[in-house]
């Protein structure tokens, strides 16, 4: 274990239940940004930003086990998952439940190979949880389905070229299909399955 181990939530209960309401918020309101509540006393591991070790504080545990991309996979990072969640982590992508994509931009295949779930139980597909450079900057894109009034959008300068048609893809498999959080240092928003993405040109 790393010589210095980051502390976790202040008060267990009550922050996981404060992270797991944003959570819930973002994917219920696909597209809108939310601010994370400060709620980690010493800041997060790097390169974890604060919104995703929230996220992780309140959604992992010893039943979801989790892949880390090769920025992510630092041993502080490990020891701090393994101490503060019980999460087990896996090298194999198909096998996680939830996944920490800490490389700036990917590209084309980093949403390929994670478990998009069956038929039958579709809740058992991963979710991801990746990190931009900006929610407020970049790209334009327009969002559209259920928990959208009529049309959201959102900017961002860190999706590779290609992410929307990759995630149209991803939305035809409903119900199954990945579910994505997009975090920008204390900001967060949800991209369920259920949402269609279309890059606004210009």
């Amino acid at each position: 274990m790393t010589d210095t181990l980051l502390a976790g939530f202040n008060d267990t209960t009550l922050d996981s239940q404060r992270a797991f309401r944003a959570a819930l918020d973002a994917l219920s309101r696909p597209g809108r940004v939310i601010t994370m509540p400060d709620l980690l006393p010493d800041g997060a591991p790097a390169p974890l930003m604060p919104a995703t070790a929230a996220l992780a504080l309140a959604l992992f545990d010893y039943e979801t086990p989790v892949w880390l991309d090769e920025t992510a996979d630092t041993p502080a990072v490990r020891d701090w998952l393994r101490f503060h969640c019980g999460c087990p982590l896996v090298a194999d992508r198909a096998q996680a439940r939830f996944a920490l994509l800490a490389g700036a931009h990917g590209s084309p295949g980093t949403m390929a190979g994670f478990d998009t779930g069956t038929d039958a139980y579709p809740d058992r597909s991963a979710t991801l949880i990746w990190q931009v450079d900006s929610l407020s900057e970049g790209r334009a894109y327009r969002l559209a389905g259920p928990g959208i009034a009529q049309e959201e959008s959102l900017k961002t300068n860190s999706l590779y070229a290609g992410f929307d048609s990759d995630w149209q893809k991803n939305a035809k498999l409903f119900p199954r299909g990945l579910d994505l959080f997009l975090v920008a240092g204390d900001r967060l928003a949800g991209l369920p399955r259920t949402v269609t993405i279309k890059r606004v040109e210009g």
